[in-house]
């Protein structure tokens, strides 16, 4: 075991999508006909990528919730107890797609830009999503590496630092040891996975309250209802210069609500008419996919997407975790107790 911040090592390119959207999609896909569904399992199988934290991480971890395993429960069945999951957006800059996307460089290095807590409730029919501001100050616990090799632990480093210096593995864990939540799973999505869903659904309806005119994001938009292409969502999901502080919080604010309407492109969406749009989504979904290994199969996702067919977004509540500019640095922020303890508290 060292301290050096060792990057850590992962297939880059096939990271997450929207939860729903997944078992939703391949559940739908697999009862369109015998003929080709064993080629189209195998295929839409083989594209997900995983990731083993469970093992990485051992049990020096908080409590799991007590809910079901997703691929243990049958599609059929709800899923016992609640189940909390990590969700990030990676800001990957490797591979042509993503340096055009996200403007950066050559750079194989990733951060978290965006970090999701979403719990389900006990019977799948609500949900709490708190945002987790990447510009918080966190204390970041020693992670292990594939190398066999360890990151050194660090006290008031940005949150987003963890994926960059350990991960998936190190990201989970940094948000465990934030919260005392025990991360039942973990789902990540890049810039390109994210904009190709979007377009592979038709594109998503967003309304904002006010202009937006981002040159660092590249968007202009009116206020006002807009349909939005995979390239224009990405771009609003990052948005944060000239909307409300410029802060971090705000951009928080736009993702939140992008989330929303995309729960809303998903239930409005009959896929099932379309066998080929279907497809696409499904294999967009899933060759963008990077789960923790106990959802990294066709068989766990649909499980999941199953129990969620009755979350629908009004049923979805949309929180940041409670921040506080943090008094040595007013660009960062840190966690406001004893506010924050309480929010984490009700998601256990």
């Amino acid at each position: 075991m060292t301290g050096d911040d060792e990057p850590a090592g992962r297939r880059v390119g096939r990271r997450p999508k929207l939860l729903k959207a997944a078992g939703l999609t391949l559940a739908a896909l697999l009862v369109l006909g015998a003929g080709g569904a064993g080629w189209t399992y195998w295929h839409l199988n083989d594209n997900i990528t995983g990731v083993d934290i469970n093992t990485a991480l051992g049990d020096d971890r908080p409590p799991r919730s007590g809910a079901t395993p997703a691929a243990s429960a049958a599609p059929s069945s709800v899923p016992s107890g609640s189940l909390n999951i990590l969700v990030l957006g990676s800001d990957s800059r490797s591979g042509a797609e993503n340096a055009e996307l996200g403007g950066g460089g050559e750079d194989s290095g990733a951060r978290s830009d965006t970090a999701m807590v979403v719990h389900l409730d006990e019977g799948r029919t609500t949900a709490t999503v708190v945002s987790i501001p990447r510009d918080t100050l966190v204390t970041r616990p020693s992670c292990p590496l594939p190398s066999g090799r360890s990151t050194a632990p660090a006290d008031g480093v940005m949150f987003n630092s963890a994926y960059a210096v350990g991960g998936p593995v190190c990201a989970v864990k940094t948000v465990e040891t934030l919260t005392g939540v025990r991360m039942d799973h973990y789902i990540e999505i890049d810039f390109s996975g994210f904009a190709e869903l979007v377009d592979a659904l038709g594109g998503v309806t967003v309304t904002t309250d006010e202009d937006i005119d981002d040159e660092d994001s590249h968007l202009t938009l009116e206020a006002g209802t807009h349909h939005l292409d995979g390239e224009q969502a990405l771009a609003l999901a990052r948005t944060r210069h000239g909307v409300g502080d410029g802060s971090d919080l705000g951009r928080i604010t736009l993702q939140q609500d992008l989330v929303k309407a995309l729960l809303d492109q998903v239930s409005t969406t009959d896929l099932l008419t379309s066998p080929s749009k279907l497809y696409d989504v499904a294999d967009t979904v899933t060759s963008n996919l990077t789960t923790d290994s106990e959802l990294d199969s066709l068989t766990a996702l649909m499980s999941l997407g199953h129990s969620l067919a009755d979350l629908t977004s009004d049923r979805v509540d949309m929180v940041t975790m409670p921040v506080v500019p943090a008094p040595w640095d007013r660009n960062r922020v840190v966690a406001q107790e004893p506010e924050a303890g309480e929010v984490w508290e009700s998601l256990r």
